[in-house]
């Protein structure tokens, strides 16, 4: 099978890469991504293993090394030792200044007939019921409340 992302590393990138291996400090994911391009190296002074060996060599499953490959060779150097940046994902609040107004009026007024109080369900419910929502979770009613007590 030929490989789609073929590793052959500079001088310069294996002293860089060397250097890290035997320096002993650092996260473990850096020093085996460091030590699978160094054996997967197609490069003259490179050993150019195969795959397999390296998956037996240093304890890891056949993607992983395809993953290291990939990544030098779409995102460069760098981006293969370095952690990727964790991105939060953004959260969309359904509840705006003028639907929390509404929210709190409504629990404020009598409950529904035949109920005693305001259930966070029932809230949810009545909001989504009078328009001001397209949906809305119960777990979203009872943040809101409780941010304005």
């Amino acid at each position: 099978m030929m490989k789609k992302y073929i590793v052959r590393l500079s001088a310069d990138e294996r002293s860089t890469l060397k250097k890290l291996v035997s320096s002993g400090r650092g996260p473990a994911r850096m020093f085996t991504r460091a030590r699978i391009l160094l054996k997967a190296d197609q490069s003259d002074s490179g050993p150019g293993w195969p795959d397999d060996k390296i998956c037996e060599a240093f304890e890891v499953t056949i993607q992983t090394v395809e993953r290291v490959r990939k990544q030098l060779v779409e995102e460069g150097f760098d981006a293969v030792l370095s952690r990727r940046e964790y991105k939060q994902k953004v959260t969309r609040r359904k509840i705006d200044g003028d639907v929390e107004a509404h929210l709190i009026a409504l629990s404020c007024s009598d409950p529904p007939k035949g109920r005693v109080r305001w259930t966070l369900r029932l809230l949810a419910d009545k909001i989504v019921e009078l328009g001001y929502v397209e949906s809305i979770s119960h777990e979203a009613i009872r943040q809101a409340l409780k941010k304005t007590n």
